[in-house]
């Protein structure tokens, strides 16, 4: 089994119970890999795992799916990283993006996407229309963050890229969230679950998903309502 997992609002989020529950399990079930899947970089989860009482995974996608660590080694997981780097045109889209009025970036370390925050002033569909003509994407999500990745890279994108070098049956896949950059793991087809108190726009989109689960406790709580109610992960409780 399979756990792919947004880390803030999602793993990182809920009750202390339910965080030590689902935590706990996660350390004792050898047998259910985890994944992370976040839009922070891989510096700082590697500071986040300083605390020794979160379960380590085996795989991180940072950047909203475009970097993919090996955990152990440290290492790119490969031909997955050298594909997404391909797509990517380069430092030239930080200063394309310059002219976009109301765009604040991130002052972050980014690898293949730029990061920024936004607000009611953002001229989006300009900065959606330089994106296009750079060939990538443009990704809202909670109501201020905005990201710019390669065409068609994204959370769920890379997942199934890991997937597929790791041989790993979809069905025994779950997926957790609560963010419309978290959408596109949905759109995959793995079971999921939408956690409690996530982005509304994320809950209504998911609505009629009838291999997604919206729970309602957040966060870690959410998680373990999932593991109860697909049957492949209920075993583990």
């Amino acid at each position: 089994m399979l756990l792919a997992t947004d880390l803030d609002g999602t793993f990182l989020g809920g009750t202390t119970a339910d965080k030590e529950q689902l935590y706990s399990l996660l350390q004792q079930q050898k047998d259910i890999q985890l994944v992370f899947v976040t839009g922070r970089g891989i510096r700082s989860v590697l500071s986040l795992l300083e605390n020794n009482n979160l379960p380590r995974p085996e795989y991180i996608i940072c950047d909203v799916g475009a970097t993919v660590t090996h955990l152990p080694t440290l290492t790119a997981v490969e031909p997955v990283q050298s594909h997404i780097a391909a797509k990517w045109p380069g430092d030239h889209v930080r200063e394309t993006l310059k002219t976009v009025k109301g765009l604040l970036h991130q002052e972050a370390h980014q690898q293949y996407r730029c990061s920024y925050y936004y607000d009611d002033s953002t001229d989006i569909e300009g900065a959606r229309e330089i994106a296009a003509s750079l060939q990538c994407d443009l990704i809202l999500s909670a109501g201020k963050y905005l990201d710019i990745l390669p065409s068609g890279v994204n959370k769920g994108f890379t997942l199934k890229q890991l997937l597929q070098v790791l041989a790993l049956p979809h069905q025994n896949v779950l997926v957790a969230g609560d963010s419309m950059n978290d959408y596109s793991m949905y759109e995959t087809g793995f079971k999921g679950v939408v956690v409690g108190d996530s982005e509304p726009e994320l809950i209504a989109r998911t609505a009629g998903m009838t291999h997604v689960l919206q729970a309602q406790r957040p966060g870690a709580g959410g998680i373990l309502e999932a593991m109860a109610f697909f049957p492949e992960f209920g075993i583990y409780l």
